[in-house]
């Protein structure tokens, strides 16, 4: 191709929107995957084949989060076909740049899955839909504007005959495709397949087991390996003793990986990960030896008073209205550094050979995945390509850092023309993740006499994820993602309060602990900054949580509607049983507003009880309301286990919560009730598999601080005495 390496790999490390062709044919004879094989393509989304089925291409990764039905949905929507008869089809990285990317990036993440490529995919479909009409009118005859098609059906109802896709497929694909901007899409109200509870494509091979997960893969010749890195960040390694682990059953190879790292290939991972562990490492643990997560907080701390600042928003003078406020209110909050622990360990299977490189790899990002293949091995990206499968999870590790990728690249350069397959142990997942950010976050406020809101002066001090996997993110040495939620611009995360004197500020604050995306990113710490501490003034004013965020909330009006939505659900303000106590809490993330009120009981010996949470979300558009429900259901078992017990503690430079025993992970039976109201109003896309894990946190505190008056500024909850 044309496209330089160093050009697709800096395009494609970060997951952002893009259009593309819709229009433009791709033939895929020898990559044709097997369901789609037999299929005509009508365009770059649809093939048809001679039964009716609807092979419908996704360029997005599953992970559990359901874009790949709901991406589908929006197709069919469009096509005018029978939803019984839509199969899915995944285009490859490879296969996308060889067709000059017409499907678009790539990237899965961000809750934009959906909302970015909405439009086009909506407009694949129905360019499809006019191609196979023409075909039709073409037959008989007949002008176009007289057919009408339903499930797949054409008819042409003056003479009442009728043709099903499956008998123009054929036809229609050597017509010259409509002008894909120039058509009129439907509107919502009119869905018949969007807009549906419909069930998931891609279910029934998980529950009968049959789905291959890339930690599945079995190649013929397969070689498999562990891998160590040194458990301090930033450390190298040193030397090891290869000879101690030579007679050991399976042993292959040892291979140093870089700098830092050491790998033990075998004929069986577990020989491999038994040998690892039997391998004599000495490791050059460097300076960041001496670091722990005292010595961070102490940095982080520093940051809650520091002169310079990395970013701020300022409307009026804050410092001035607080310190002349009749009451004024201050609180420091902190959240801890969190891992992804996915069920699925980062892996990857890697065969090279003189002048071809494939990759079988669980990714977000199947072209960073593609460009990580193709830089480590030095084969040109046309030569290159990723198979993608389902992921056992993501939450943002598997993103735009591939470097599970680059692993596998370095220690199949060793074993040519042999398929190489590395899979990360649980401690290793655990030791080198890319965690949530750190932070702390001093807040003050000042009340005038009647006890309204005069004042707002909010800091946060913590890690940028900007610094390290986007540096061009930082502008003027301003870092705003990590104020993200309170931002001042509406569309992806507004604040949704109104202060006549505000200032909030963001003090950037490193450690040697590298830092990415986790699912929610920065609306989850910043949303139990702010809703805490909204809590902690509105009690302070003597007045209802409810009516102080909506006083604040004039000219927020759909914030103040999923707040209300959510205060209705949840019945805010009606009698609750002897014991239970309510909390609430709302938050913009990812372009969807959310709120939450939690039902919580506090028991004599401070024993914490999760009853109910109920949610309100608007995400502008809902094209499968059930899986929204069930990302909002998954939203609070992932935030309540972060509230609950999330944390990862620093000792001697290196991460010390390595396995389940110590990162404990919430139980079936701690599960509340949890009951969702969707409220879209159908004039945005938002996301939807981040933004509701935002207000699980804060609502739960807030519960927690009327049960026992005593508000909650750290997490996670096990380290706190409730009573």
């Amino acid at each position: 191709t044309a496209l330089s390496r160093r050009t697709f790999i800096v395009g494609s490390a970060a997951i952002a929107g893009g259009g593309l062709a819709v229009g433009m044919s791709v033939p895929f004879a020898e990559q044709a995957l097997a369901e789609g094989a037999a299929a005509t393509e009508i365009n770059v989304w649809v093939a048809i084949k001679p039964d009716d089925t609807c092979v419908i291409r996704i360029a997005r990764s599953e992970m559990g989060q359901g874009t790949l039905t709901g991406l589908a949905q929006l197709v069919a929507e469009e096509l005018e076909c029978d939803w019984s008869k839509v199969t899915t089809e995944g285009i490859t990285p490879g296969r996308n740049l060889a067709s000059k990317r017409a499907w678009g990036e790539m990237g899965t993440g961000g809750s934009r899955g959906i909302r970015t490529s909405q439009d086009y995919v909506r407009r694949g479909g129905a360019v499809a839909r006019m191609m196979l009409l023409q075909a039709a009118a073409d037959q008989w005859n007949v002008p176009v504007g007289e057919l009408t098609v339903s499930n797949g059906v054409i008819t042409h109802a003056a003479s009442k005959r009728q043709l099903r896709y499956g008998e123009v497929a054929a036809a229609a694909a050597k017509l010259t495709p409509p002008d894909a901007k120039s058509i009129k899409l439907k509107d919502p109200k009119d869905w018949k397949i969007a807009g549906k509870p419909l069930k998931r494509l891609d279910t029934a091979d998980k529950l009968d087991g049959s789905k291959v997960f890339a930690i599945d893969l079995k190649l013929p010749g397969m070689l498999c390996a562990a891998i160590k890195d040194c458990p301090v960040f930033g450390g190298k390694l040193r030397s090891y003793d290869e000879s101690k682990i030579a007679g050991m059953p399976g042993v292959k190879k040892v291979v140093r990986v870089k700098d830092s790292a050491v790998a033990v290939v075998a004929d069986t991972w577990w020989r491999a990960k038994k040998a690892l562990e039997a391998l004599p490492i000495v490791w050059d643990e460097g300076p960041n030896a001496s670091q722990s997560s005292a010595t961070i907080a102490e940095m982080l701390k520093e940051g809650l008073s520091a002169t310079a600042t990395n970013g701020e928003r300022q409307n009026g003078d804050a410092l001035k209205a607080i310190s002349e406020a009749p009451k004024k209110i201050e609180a420091v909050y902190s959240t801890p550094f969190l891992a992804h622990a996915p069920l699925e360990m980062m892996n990857c299977t890697v065969m090279l050979s003189a002048d071809r490189a494939d990759a079988w790899v669980p990714t977000q990002n199947l072209e960073a995945s593609l460009a990580a293949l193709s830089e480590g091995s030095g084969i040109p990206l046309d030569k290159c390509e990723i198979h993608r499968h389902d992921l056992g999870g993501g939450f943002g590790r598997r993103g735009g850092t591939q470097d599970y990728v680059h692993q596998a690249v370095e220690i199949a350069k060793a074993f040519p023309n042999t398929p190489i397959k590395l899979v990360w142990s649980r401690e290793e997942d655990q030791a080198h993740d890319f965690y949530r950010p750190i932070s702390q976050c001093k807040m003050s406020a000042g009340l005038d006499a009647a006890g309204n809101l005069v004042g707002l002066h909010v800091r946060v001090s913590g890690q940028s994820i900007n610094a390290l996997v986007n540096p061009k993110g930082i502008v003027d040495g301003k870092d705003m993602r990590q104020l993200q939620g309170y931002y001042d611009t509406p569309g992806d995360a507004q604040l949704g309060y109104d202060v006549p004197n505000l200032l909030i500020e963001y003090a950037m604050r490193n450690s040697h602990v590298p830092v990415g995306p986790w699912r929610g990113v920065n609306t989850n710490q910043n949303a139990v900054y702010m809703e805490c501490f909204m809590e902690e003034v509105a009690k302070a004013a003597g007045k209802d949580s409810l009516e102080f965020r909506r006083a604040l909330m004039k000219n927020h009006p759909k914030h103040l509607a999923v707040l209300n939505a959510a205060a209705e659900k949840g019945d805010w303000g009606k009698p609750l049983p002897e014991g239970r106590y309510r909390g609430i809490a709302q938050f913009m993330g990812y372009g969807s507003y959310s709120a939450a009120v939690a039902e919580v009981s506090v028991s004599p010996e401070g024993k914490l009880k999760v009853h109910r949470i109920s949610l309100a979300v608007n995400c502008g558009h809902a094209v499968n309301p059930g899986q929204i429900e069930a990302q909002a259901q998954g939203s609070v078992a992932f935030g309540l286990t972060a509230t609950l017990y999330g944390e990862m503690l620093v000792a001697n430079g290196r991460m010390t919560n390595l396995n389940f025993d110590t990162y404990e992970i919430m139980r079936l039976a701690e599960m509340p009730k949890v009951e969702v109201a969707i409220v879209p109003t159908y004039d945005f896309w938002g996301g939807i598999g981040e933004p509701t894990i935002c207000v699980v946190a804060p609502s739960v505190l807030n519960a927690i601080y009327a049960a026992t008056g005593k508000p909650v500024r750290s997490l996670p909850l096990k380290n706190v005495k409730l009573v």
